[in-house]
């Protein structure tokens, strides 16, 4: 009898508690995503350029590779081997001086010498636009971090709120500590 009082009792304290924790309790104010969605900068790049930059960067990108290290290998080494060992009269280029070759490889590389410097100045530009679109993502990233704090923190005070409540509707029940116990263990206690 004096169980069931006690339980109606705190069962009406319960909801009187529930009441003042939810007129105590603001919601957390939710923060509007207003900013921009990530750019592609990879094809903001390729949209940037001009069909002579297109050129230089696709000649930057081929002369960089292995594949025309292998081909500059082929012709040098065919070359220099066909006017050295070839047959004398077949030879245009003749050994020791090799002086078409050395002005072919020179006009190579001075013809390319400036497209991969352009090239490579548009691949700068590239790692720019990447540097810049991290550092917008890593903004949004810290704002949204800001708001998952602010929420954890309210979450935690609501939780201390609670426990402060749970408390005082404890002592009002003049409640031991030990009764929390359930029947059954009473029982093995006995």
């Amino acid at each position: 009898m004096k169980s069931e009082h006690l339980m109606k009792r705190f069962g009406d304290q319960m909801v009187e508690v529930e009441h003042e924790v939810l007129g105590a309790i603001q919601r957390v104010p939710h923060f509007k995503h207003e900013h921009p969605p990530v750019r592609n900068v990879n094809q903001q790049f390729m949209d940037s350029f001009s069909p002579l930059e297109r050129a230089a960067l696709f000649i930057t990108v081929r002369v960089g590779s292995l594949g025309f290290f292998l081909i500059i290998l082929f012709w040098t080494c065919l070359w220099l081997t066909w006017n050295t060992l070839g047959p004398r009269n077949l030879r245009f280029d003749p050994a020791p001086a090799f002086v078409l070759w050395l002005f072919m490889s020179n006009l190579i590389q001075i013809c390319l010498m400036p497209l991969i410097m352009v090239g490579q100045n548009l691949l700068s530009r590239h790692a720019e636009y990447r540097a810049e679109s991290e550092y917008e993502v890593n903004l949004k990233a810290e704002k949204e971090i800001e708001v998952i704090l602010v929420h954890l923190e309210e979450q935690a005070a609501r939780l201390e709120r609670q426990g402060d409540l749970i408390l005082q509707i404890l002592k009002q029940l003049d409640v031991p500590s030990g009764a929390g116990a359930t029947a059954s263990e009473k029982r093995t206690q006995t």
